[in-house]
Protein backbone atom coordinates (compact mmCIF):
# COMPACT_ATOMS: atom_id res chain seq x y z
CA UNK A 1 0.00 0.00 0.00
CA UNK A 2 2.08 3.21 -1.10
CA UNK A 3 1.99 6.09 1.53
CA UNK A 4 -0.68 8.82 1.66
CA UNK A 5 -0.16 12.59 0.75
CA UNK A 6 0.32 13.70 4.51
CA UNK A 7 -1.07 16.79 2.78
CA UNK A 8 -4.39 15.54 2.33
CA UNK A 9 -4.84 14.57 6.01
CA UNK A 10 -5.85 18.33 6.15
CA UNK A 11 -8.75 20.17 4.91
CA UNK A 12 -8.32 23.74 5.08
CA UNK A 13 -11.96 24.85 5.29
CA UNK A 14 -12.77 22.25 8.08
CA UNK A 15 -9.41 23.59 9.35
CA UNK A 16 -10.65 27.32 9.36
CA UNK A 17 -13.88 26.76 10.88
CA UNK A 18 -12.80 24.54 13.77
CA UNK A 19 -9.87 27.23 14.56
CA UNK A 20 -12.61 29.40 16.39
CA UNK A 21 -13.06 26.90 19.15
CA UNK A 22 -10.07 26.12 21.33
CA UNK A 23 -9.12 22.63 22.48
CA UNK A 24 -9.24 22.71 26.47
CA UNK A 25 -8.80 20.53 29.59
CA UNK A 26 -11.39 19.76 32.13
CA UNK A 27 -8.15 19.51 34.92
CA UNK A 28 -5.38 21.67 36.06
CA UNK A 29 -2.28 20.85 33.48
CA UNK A 30 1.26 21.13 33.89
CA UNK A 31 4.02 23.06 31.36
CA UNK A 32 6.40 24.86 30.69
CA UNK A 33 5.75 28.18 29.51
CA UNK A 34 3.03 30.00 29.80
CA UNK A 35 -0.71 29.72 28.54
CA UNK A 36 -4.37 29.50 28.58
CA UNK A 37 -4.96 25.85 30.37
CA UNK A 38 -5.46 26.53 34.16
CA UNK A 39 -2.23 24.97 36.32
CA UNK A 40 -2.27 23.38 39.88
CA UNK A 41 0.08 25.62 40.87
CA UNK A 42 -0.47 29.07 42.01
CA UNK A 43 1.27 32.42 40.20
CA UNK A 44 0.41 35.82 38.55
CA UNK A 45 -2.66 35.87 36.26
CA UNK A 46 -5.56 37.94 35.72
CA UNK A 47 -8.13 35.31 37.50
CA UNK A 48 -8.14 35.92 41.08
CA UNK A 49 -7.66 32.12 43.44
CA UNK A 50 -7.49 33.33 47.44
CA UNK A 51 -6.29 34.99 50.15
CA UNK A 52 -3.29 33.70 51.77
CA UNK A 53 -0.90 34.94 54.92
CA UNK A 54 1.89 36.89 54.58
CA UNK A 55 5.17 34.83 55.35
CA UNK A 56 8.44 36.21 55.98
CA UNK A 57 10.01 36.08 52.61
CA UNK A 58 6.98 36.72 50.24
CA UNK A 59 7.51 38.88 47.50
CA UNK A 60 5.67 42.15 49.06
CA UNK A 61 4.50 43.51 46.17
CA UNK A 62 1.47 40.96 45.94
CA UNK A 63 0.50 42.10 49.66
CA UNK A 64 -2.53 43.48 49.40
CA UNK A 65 -3.02 46.71 51.44
CA UNK A 66 -7.04 47.58 51.00
CA UNK A 67 -6.88 44.32 53.18
CA UNK A 68 -4.22 45.29 55.23
CA UNK A 69 -5.99 48.97 56.01
CA UNK A 70 -9.22 47.43 56.65
CA UNK A 71 -8.23 44.21 59.01
CA UNK A 72 -4.20 45.48 60.23
CA UNK A 73 -3.10 41.95 58.60
CA UNK A 74 -0.66 41.16 56.01
CA UNK A 75 -2.88 38.76 53.13
CA UNK A 76 -0.88 38.16 49.92
CA UNK A 77 -3.52 37.79 46.61
CA UNK A 78 -2.99 34.49 44.85
CA UNK A 79 -4.23 34.16 41.18
CA UNK A 80 -4.44 30.80 38.70
CA UNK A 81 -1.56 30.27 37.54
CA UNK A 82 -2.16 29.45 33.65
CA UNK A 83 0.02 27.17 31.38
CA UNK A 84 0.38 25.32 28.63
CA UNK A 85 -0.71 22.19 27.47
CA UNK A 86 0.82 18.84 26.35
CA UNK A 87 -1.51 16.72 24.18
CA UNK A 88 -0.56 13.16 23.29
CA UNK A 89 -2.47 11.54 20.38
CA UNK A 90 -2.39 7.62 20.79
CA UNK A 91 -3.43 5.83 17.54
CA UNK A 92 -4.44 2.40 17.29
CA UNK A 93 -2.71 0.79 14.67
CA UNK A 94 -3.90 -3.20 15.43
CA UNK A 95 -5.73 -4.98 12.65
CA UNK A 96 -8.83 -4.20 13.46
CA UNK A 97 -9.05 -1.08 13.06
CA UNK A 98 -8.59 -1.79 8.82
CA UNK A 99 -12.21 -2.57 9.09
CA UNK A 100 -14.08 -1.33 5.91
CA UNK A 101 -17.41 -0.72 4.80
CA UNK A 102 -18.67 1.78 2.67
CA UNK A 103 -17.28 5.03 4.12
CA UNK A 104 -14.20 3.85 4.38
CA UNK A 105 -11.91 2.44 7.08
CA UNK A 106 -12.16 3.17 10.72
CA UNK A 107 -8.28 3.33 10.24
CA UNK A 108 -8.24 6.35 7.94
CA UNK A 109 -10.96 7.88 9.51
CA UNK A 110 -9.06 7.58 13.13
CA UNK A 111 -5.99 9.02 10.85
CA UNK A 112 -8.19 12.08 10.06
CA UNK A 113 -9.44 12.89 13.30
CA UNK A 114 -5.55 12.70 15.08
CA UNK A 115 -4.06 14.85 12.10
CA UNK A 116 -6.32 17.53 12.57
CA UNK A 117 -6.46 17.68 16.24
CA UNK A 118 -2.84 17.69 16.15
CA UNK A 119 -2.76 20.83 13.78
CA UNK A 120 -5.50 22.38 15.77
CA UNK A 121 -3.58 22.28 19.23
CA UNK A 122 -0.05 23.07 17.69
CA UNK A 123 -1.82 26.76 16.39
CA UNK A 124 -3.54 26.83 19.61
CA UNK A 125 0.31 27.48 21.29
CA UNK A 126 -0.06 23.92 22.65
CA UNK A 127 2.83 20.78 22.41
CA UNK A 128 0.86 17.74 20.68
CA UNK A 129 2.77 14.41 20.28
CA UNK A 130 2.02 11.08 18.77
CA UNK A 131 2.08 7.57 19.83
CA UNK A 132 0.74 4.81 17.31
CA UNK A 133 0.06 1.51 19.41
CA UNK A 134 -0.69 -1.90 18.24
CA UNK A 135 0.68 -5.14 20.00
CA UNK A 136 3.25 -2.47 21.69
CA UNK A 137 4.09 1.19 21.20
CA UNK A 138 5.72 1.45 17.63
CA UNK A 139 6.02 5.27 17.35
CA UNK A 140 6.48 7.82 20.11
CA UNK A 141 6.99 11.41 18.67
CA UNK A 142 7.33 13.64 22.42
CA UNK A 143 4.86 16.58 22.17
CA UNK A 144 6.24 19.49 20.46
CA UNK A 145 4.85 23.28 19.97
CA UNK A 146 6.63 24.42 16.80
CA UNK A 147 4.90 24.83 13.28
CA UNK A 148 7.29 22.18 11.53
CA UNK A 149 6.13 19.77 14.14
CA UNK A 150 3.57 19.25 12.32
CA UNK A 151 4.59 18.09 9.18
CA UNK A 152 6.42 15.65 10.98
CA UNK A 153 3.33 14.25 13.13
CA UNK A 154 1.35 14.56 9.15
CA UNK A 155 3.95 12.75 7.82
CA UNK A 156 3.74 9.81 10.34
CA UNK A 157 -0.02 9.47 9.83
CA UNK A 158 -0.08 9.03 6.42
CA UNK A 159 2.70 5.95 6.48
CA UNK A 160 1.21 4.70 9.80
CA UNK A 161 -0.52 1.23 8.88
CA UNK A 162 -2.80 -1.24 10.40
CA UNK A 163 -0.31 -4.23 11.95
CA UNK A 164 -0.09 -6.64 14.81
CA UNK A 165 -2.93 -7.32 17.53
CA UNK A 166 -4.40 -5.20 19.93
CA UNK A 167 -1.98 -4.33 22.61
CA UNK A 168 -3.74 -0.94 24.03
CA UNK A 169 -4.09 -2.33 27.91
CA UNK A 170 -0.73 -3.17 28.44
CA UNK A 171 0.61 0.18 25.98
CA UNK A 172 -2.00 2.49 27.70
CA UNK A 173 -0.19 1.25 31.54
CA UNK A 174 3.29 1.60 30.11
CA UNK A 175 2.41 5.45 28.80
CA UNK A 176 0.62 6.27 32.27
CA UNK A 177 4.50 5.77 33.73
CA UNK A 178 6.37 6.85 31.04
CA UNK A 179 4.53 10.47 30.43
CA UNK A 180 4.85 13.51 33.03
CA UNK A 181 2.24 14.11 34.82
CA UNK A 182 -0.97 16.40 33.95
CA UNK A 183 -1.22 16.24 30.46
CA UNK A 184 -4.48 15.75 27.65
CA UNK A 185 -4.28 12.09 25.94
CA UNK A 186 -6.93 11.00 23.11
CA UNK A 187 -7.11 7.42 22.71
CA UNK A 188 -8.85 7.01 19.32
CA UNK A 189 -9.56 3.20 19.33
CA UNK A 190 -12.04 0.42 18.14
CA UNK A 191 -11.53 -0.25 21.67
CA UNK A 192 -12.01 -4.14 21.28
CA UNK A 193 -10.07 -5.49 24.36
CA UNK A 194 -11.47 -6.32 27.64
CA UNK A 195 -13.49 -3.50 29.11
CA UNK A 196 -12.70 -4.28 32.68
CA UNK A 197 -8.80 -3.68 31.48
CA UNK A 198 -9.29 -0.43 29.64
CA UNK A 199 -11.03 0.89 32.53
CA UNK A 200 -8.09 0.00 34.66
CA UNK A 201 -5.92 1.34 32.16
CA UNK A 202 -8.02 4.82 31.85
CA UNK A 203 -7.67 4.69 35.89
CA UNK A 204 -4.02 4.44 35.61
CA UNK A 205 -3.66 7.47 33.39
CA UNK A 206 -6.39 9.61 35.34
CA UNK A 207 -3.81 8.48 39.06
CA UNK A 208 -1.01 10.52 36.89
CA UNK A 209 -3.69 13.24 36.70
CA UNK A 210 -4.02 12.88 32.80
CA UNK A 211 -7.23 14.43 31.28
CA UNK A 212 -8.39 11.27 29.69
CA UNK A 213 -10.52 11.22 26.05
CA UNK A 214 -11.71 7.59 25.06
CA UNK A 215 -12.46 7.97 21.59
CA UNK A 216 -14.77 5.20 20.07
CA UNK A 217 -14.97 4.24 17.04
CA UNK A 218 -17.28 2.23 15.06
CA UNK A 219 -18.79 1.47 12.41
CA UNK A 220 -22.62 1.45 11.22
CA UNK A 221 -22.84 -1.67 10.06
CA UNK A 222 -20.97 -2.78 13.26
CA UNK A 223 -23.55 -0.94 15.40
CA UNK A 224 -26.66 -1.68 13.53
CA UNK A 225 -25.54 -5.66 12.46
CA UNK A 226 -27.92 -5.17 9.26
CA UNK A 227 -26.70 -8.10 7.85
CA UNK A 228 -29.80 -10.16 5.85
CA UNK A 229 -27.79 -13.18 4.22
CA UNK A 230 -25.23 -15.74 4.92
CA UNK A 231 -21.69 -13.95 5.34
CA UNK A 232 -18.53 -14.87 6.35
CA UNK A 233 -17.12 -13.41 9.23
CA UNK A 234 -13.11 -12.86 9.50
CA UNK A 235 -11.36 -12.00 12.40
CA UNK A 236 -9.14 -9.48 11.68
CA UNK A 237 -6.66 -10.28 14.45
CA UNK A 238 -6.16 -13.80 13.95
CA UNK A 239 -6.98 -16.55 10.86
CA UNK A 240 -10.15 -17.37 12.62
CA UNK A 241 -13.39 -16.52 9.95
CA UNK A 242 -17.19 -18.13 10.61
CA UNK A 243 -19.85 -18.44 7.73
CA UNK A 244 -23.36 -18.03 9.89
CA UNK A 245 -26.83 -16.10 8.71
CA UNK A 246 -26.73 -13.18 10.60
CA UNK A 247 -30.41 -13.10 11.90
CA UNK A 248 -29.66 -16.23 14.08
CA UNK A 249 -27.04 -14.31 15.64
CA UNK A 250 -28.32 -10.75 15.76
CA UNK A 251 -29.82 -10.24 18.64
CA UNK A 252 -27.17 -11.62 20.65
CA UNK A 253 -24.51 -9.70 18.74
CA UNK A 254 -26.35 -6.68 19.58
CA UNK A 255 -27.24 -7.74 23.12
CA UNK A 256 -23.10 -8.33 23.51
CA UNK A 257 -22.22 -4.97 21.95
CA UNK A 258 -24.54 -2.55 24.49
CA UNK A 259 -22.81 -5.21 27.32
CA UNK A 260 -19.49 -3.78 25.95
CA UNK A 261 -20.20 0.05 25.64
CA UNK A 262 -22.25 -0.03 28.81
CA UNK A 263 -19.42 -1.08 30.69
CA UNK A 264 -16.81 1.31 28.81
CA UNK A 265 -19.55 4.32 29.92
CA UNK A 266 -19.48 3.15 33.47
CA UNK A 267 -15.65 2.81 33.85
CA UNK A 268 -15.33 6.17 32.50
CA UNK A 269 -18.05 7.73 34.80
CA UNK A 270 -15.93 6.13 37.78
CA UNK A 271 -12.87 7.75 36.56
CA UNK A 272 -14.15 10.50 35.17
CA UNK A 273 -12.76 9.78 31.79
CA UNK A 274 -14.12 11.36 28.82
CA UNK A 275 -15.78 8.44 26.79
CA UNK A 276 -17.40 9.00 23.23
CA UNK A 277 -19.08 6.44 21.14
CA UNK A 278 -18.17 7.86 17.66
CA UNK A 279 -19.61 6.33 14.65
CA UNK A 280 -17.62 6.48 11.44
CA UNK A 281 -20.42 7.29 8.91
CA UNK A 282 -20.85 10.89 10.13
CA UNK A 283 -18.33 13.58 8.86
CA UNK A 284 -15.39 13.73 11.35
CA UNK A 285 -15.35 17.48 11.25
CA UNK A 286 -18.75 17.76 12.84
CA UNK A 287 -17.81 15.05 15.35
CA UNK A 288 -14.53 17.62 16.82
CA UNK A 289 -16.79 20.70 16.75
CA UNK A 290 -19.24 18.78 18.83
CA UNK A 291 -15.96 17.77 21.05
CA UNK A 292 -14.35 21.18 21.23
CA UNK A 293 -18.05 23.08 21.95
CA UNK A 294 -18.73 20.51 24.62
CA UNK A 295 -15.56 20.75 26.53
CA UNK A 296 -15.89 24.41 26.59
CA UNK A 297 -19.12 23.72 28.02
CA UNK A 298 -17.92 21.64 30.30
CA UNK A 299 -15.29 23.99 31.68
CA UNK A 300 -17.75 26.26 32.14
CA UNK A 301 -20.02 24.32 34.46
CA UNK A 302 -17.44 22.71 36.34
CA UNK A 303 -16.26 19.60 34.38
Amino acid sequence: MADLDYTTLLDPKVVSRLLAQPLVTRFPMEGNISGHHKSPHRGSSVEFAEYRNYVPGDDIRRLDWRVFARSDRFYLKEFEAETNLRCYLLLDCSNSMQFSSAHGTRFSYATRLAATLAYLVIQQGDSAGLLCVSDKVRVDIPPKRNPAHVRLLLQTLAQARPEGETGLVPALHEIAEKIRPRALVIILSDLFADPAEINSACQHLRFKKHDVVLMHLLDRDEVDFSFDRPVRFVDLESPRAIVTDPTLVREEYLKALRAHVAQLQQGANESKTDYRQIITDRPYDAVLADFLTERVRQLAVGG
